[in-house]
């Protein structure tokens, strides 16, 4: 059901692109606009609220609790597993956007920022862009991960977000129609979300091979061959199975990545870069209380086109990431405790995309800055005409564009995987033929797209827009995630055994300043069916295990005599 219906409405709107590029394009445009004007202050207050959430449960009493059984191990190593929720997370976006997103941000400073020299320029650049790509983006994949991970591993339920919401909404409805209408709300939001990132990495690939002289012109014949190689590509990693595929690419790019980055920082501006980190840093913590109340009534005159183009469209793009961004990283961190999780998943990723922006976005605002003019040419090209001022840039562009090709790979890969799993009733394994169907959609949508909209950064205009919207309703089912977790850990074994140790704990004392004036000691020991010694009093209270037995005695009781 789940997947036949998903399958038939995703075919509709590929039809409707194709028949009806302009009335698809129209309408996708008006609602777009409609709900940034009117509900972008919704997906500002639940991105902050993401982040609080999830690092509130990080350091309470619920930090402690498994991912799993109690002393199960970590299924998979810890650089593995920070290198594949990478991957999935934002591989190709830090490589789209790795150069751009600071360089816009410094040659159009965001409203109501008015830096008055270039330095100043750099400093509002970088906080703004770690707004948009550390804590907040990867708190919104932590919520869903980690309620997915606890749901699946700890209670035993399937691995869909349905079943997350059993504690809420009971068995029935989470298995029944309404856990349906989750389960299809999610593989929309992860085969429009993940299409519209694969498009991006096809651009970039288009234009790299353009940069390289290996054609004149990017055409949309040659992007939409890029994706059905690439797709041919992940199909086979997705069959290949987690351990096998998606590891092996994962560790891969993030190598790849790593040199690429120390190449870059060795021969630009090395300095610099080192002086962007503890800058990007105050920046960011300086501004934040800026940037999270940043809405249309605050900051002065075109802010909401701002924020519809930058704020809003990121933390929308993320949360229509997070159903295969969130399933994969819970897929990946079973026998982790939800301390280790939430430190992972953002601190971990937080700090590389901060060395990332600080490398390549210091890179590009100081050849900004010395007149180089790449903040004239598209988003797509940005990168390689970083590269084209270094050393070996034919090389080094060849090696963005692989990066490029293999998070493209991984990240579909992933996503295919999620998908088979969510419309397959949460097993474990998907069978193959689903995985390889949802991953071809996929690839279908991203192509189609890109063919309708004739290339260039107009080819994801709508796509981009129909992602927005799919991630509304998926963001008020993300608050339901938040409240249904929340019930599910009050009533975890471990809490619950924790609370009636304290119980305990204080009924001994309290007991023993009444029954011996503070002169006395705490035993604890097999639980006998005989009553107490007469020095000593029971302390359990009816509701604890039968199997233990607390109790108080006078001080000073010598054990050989009990």
């Amino acid at each position: 059901m789940v997947f036949g219906v998903t399958a038939v409405l995703t075919l509709a709107f590929v039809v409707w692109g194709a028949v009806g590029t302009d009335s698809l394009g129209n309408v996708s445009a008006d609602m777009l606009d409609w709900t940034m004007h009117n509900g972008g202050w919704a997906f500002v207050l639940a991105a902050s609220g993401f982040v609080i959430f999830s690092l509130w449960l990080a350091f309470s009493r619920y930090g402690k609790i498994t991912l799993g059984k109690e002393g199960e191990e970590p299924e998979f190593k810890t650089v593995s597993w920070v290198a594949m929720m990478f991957s999935a997370g934002m591989g190709i976006g830090l490589m789209f956007y790795g150069v751009s997103e600071p360089l816009t941000h410094f040659s159009a400073p965001p409203p109501g920022t008015d830096p008055p020299d270039d330095a100043a320029k750099m400093s509002t650049s970088m906080a703004t862009t770690l707004f948009h790509w550390t804590l907040h983006p990867w708190a919104i994949y932590a919520v869903v991960g980690l309620a997915i991970a606890y749901s699946c591993f700890r209670r035993g339920r399937r691995q869909t977000i349905s079943a997350v919401f059993t504690p809420l909404i009971g068995k029935k409805n989470a298995n029944g129609p309404v856990g349906k209408v989750i389960d299809i709300l999610a593989i929309f939001a992860t085969l429009f979300g993940s299409a519209a990132s694969l498009g991006l990495g096809a651009l970039q690939i288009g234009s790299g091979m353009k940069e390289a002289d290996w054609m004149d012109d990017v055409s949309t014949g040659l992007l939409v061959a890029i994706i059905v190689v690439l797709t041919a590509c992940f199909i086979l990693s997705a069959v290949s199975g987690v351990e096998k595929g998606i590891q092996w690419l994962s560790n891969t790019n993030m190598v790849l990545a790593g040199m690429l980055a120390l190449f870059v920082f060795i021969a630009g501006p090395t300095i610099l870069m080192l002086d962007m980190v503890p800058t990007s840093l105050g920046a960011f913590f300086g501004d934040l209380p800026q940037l999270m109340g940043r809405t249309d009534a605050s900051s002065g005159k075109g802010v909401a086109d701002w924020l519809a183009g930058n704020t809003v469209f990121y933390w929308a793009w993320w949360i229509s990431w997070t159903p295969f961004v969130g399933m994969f990283i819970a897929r990946i961190s079973r026998g982790r405790t939800i301390r280790q999780f939430v430190g992972g998943v953002i601190l971990v990723p937080s700090v590389v995309s901060l060395i990332w922006f600080a490398i390549f976005g210091g890179t590009s605002m100081k050849l900004e800055a010395d007149g180089k003019g790449l903040a004239k040419l598209g988003q797509e090209a940005q990168f390689f005409s970083l590269l084209r001022e270094y050393p070996l840039a034919g090389v080094t562009g060849l090696l963005v564009m692989i990066l490029v090709a293999i998070f493209f790979v991984s990240g579909a890969d992933a996503a295919s995987i999620v998908m088979g799993t969510l419309s397959q009733k949460g097993t474990m394994e998907p069978s193959r033929l689903v995985v390889i169907a949802w991953g071809a959609l996929t690839g279908a949508v991203a192509a189609v797209m890109l063919m309708i909209g004739g290339g260039g950064d107009k080819a994801l205009e709508g796509l981009k827009n129909l992602t927005i919207l799919v991630a509304v309703p998926f963001t008020v089912v993300m608050v339901g995630l938040c409240v249904s977790l929340l019930r599910d850990l009050r009533r975890d074994p471990l809490i619950i055994r924790g609370e009636v140790g304290e119980e305990v704990v204080s009924s001994a004392v309290i007991a023993g300043n009444e029954l011996y004036d503070g002169d006395f000691e705490i035993r604890i020991g097999p639980a006998s069916p005989d009553s107490p010694d007469k020095e000593a009093a029971d302390v359990m209270p009816e509701d604890a295990d039968d199997s233990v037995g607390v109790t108080v005695k006078k001080g000073g009781v010598d054990p050989a005599d009990e």
